[in-house]
């Protein structure tokens, strides 16, 4: 019987494998994938901080950004600038090659094409259930974490709930020109209550994508051939990919003997869709538990409850209020949205955001609830009738 299932093998999974294993537990990781490293619908941008806070390595970096253009609905950009480093653009799926390879060294074995089909938590172990090679099996360990990302049931099938709320990605690789830095597009015709991007990857290819609630592959086209009438990009390299994304936690992320993290769980910046980061920090309170509670035999509910109210000490206010200006922003029509472009820039809004020392690329708390205490824009929130509160 192993110590601990992984089950999923994308960077958070992969990560947790190697802390786990790096602290002599006998650790298998469960991905229902054939092979690692294949290019997955993520715009893969993230912060300096994130990378140097984990350790992942330049050599993953394709280009690094400080400044980005955002296009509200009346077309006229909006430019943003700082001094320093804001985002990395990096090789999403090399991530996830880099992380395995680190969880191998430090002992983690790997069982590839083996889906997960039930998860059963008992007294004294937890069973998987898992097809491979066309039969199924199962596999005992003391723990399981569930790190597969937003499309399972796993957590669901432990008594953990589903996702609140989610969005739809859709992105495709794309032929670009002479496009210095990130574009972002906003308006319901492009992306209706969320947004859209350009992300250059190298000279000559980029990622053109956005989330949507409904129909995403229907705005995606919109969006390429958009972008392809003013010769920002030529043809998508293949065919887009899609994937769903949580916007809320799941109501439980802990059960007797089972943990769930990263997308899984609802980790995710509800304000971009962003999971890599939060995901990291969520593995390593997991990390920190799991070895006590194994250390002690202690794999209760009760037991892991302070993994749960751990990261929501950490994340649970950026993720509340993230989420209250998230269902804030799909409210705005594209007029309110103009208006309050207009307001921020004339009232020098964002230009006092991009000099305040507080403001981050991946805390969005403190700057969210600044812009919208701002004089100038209360009569704009007024209208809309906004509660000036937030929570779960």
């Amino acid at each position: 019987m192993r110590d601990v299932l992984v089950i999923g093998g994308g960077p958070i999974g992969s990560y947790l494998a190697s802390r786990l294993a790096g602290i002599g537990l006998d650790v298998l990781v469960l991905e229902k994938r054939a092979g690692l490293g294949n290019k997955v619908c993520c715009a893969g941008i993230i912060s300096q901080e994130c990378l140097d806070s984990f350790a992942l390595g330049n050599g993953l970096v394709l280009r690094r950004g400080n400044s980005a253009r955002v296009f509200p609905p009346s077309g006229r950009p909006v430019g943003l600038w700082r001094e320093k480093t804001q985002a990395c653009i990096i090789d999403r799926a090399a991530l996830d090659l880099v992380m395995a390879d680190r969880a191998r060294a430090a002992g983690a074995d790997y069982a590839l094409s083996s889906p997960v089909k039930d998860i059963q938590p008992g007294e004294d172990r937890v069973t998987a259930e898992i097809e491979t090679g066309g039969r199924r099996q199962n596999l005992e360990a003391r723990v399981a974490v569930i790190a597969t990302g937003f499309d399972s049931r796993l957590a669901e099938r432990a008594g953990l709930g589903k996702p609140g709320d989610f969005v739809i990605g859709a992105q495709a690789e794309v032929e670009i020109g002479d496009i210095p830095e990130v574009e972002v597009y906003l308006g319901r015709e492009t992306a209706p209550g969320f947004f859209a991007w350009l992300v250059p990857t190298s000279p000559s290819r980029g990622l053109a994508g956005l989330l949507a609630r409904r129909k995403p592959g229907i705005y995606l086209e919109r969006l390429l051939s958009s972008l392809r009438s003013q010769g920002k990009i030529g043809l998508a390299e293949a065919e887009p990919g899609y994937r769903g994304i949580s916007l809320r936690p799941l109501e439980r992320t802990y059960a007797r003997r089972v943990l769930v993290v990263g997308d899984a769980a609802g980790q995710v910046k509800p304000t971009t869709g962003g999971g890599i980061y939060f995901g990291l920090l969520a593995a390593e309170i997991a990390v920190q538990k799991l070895k006590r509670a194994l250390e002690q035999d202690d794999l209760s509910a009760s037991s892991l409850a302070g993994y749960e109210k751990e990261w929501k000490k950490r994340l649970g206010k950026e993720l509340g209020v993230g989420y209250w200006a998230r269902k804030l922003y799909e409210r705005l029509s594209d007029r309110q949205l103009d208006r309050i472009f207009e307001i921020a820039v004339d009232n020098g809004i964002i230009e006092a955001l991009l000099e305040d020392k507080d403001l981050s690329f991946d805390w969005h708390g403190k700057a969210i609830l600044r812009v919208v205490r701002q004089k100038a824009l209360v009569s704009i929130l007024g209208m809309m009738k906004v509660p000036f509160q937030f929570g779960r």
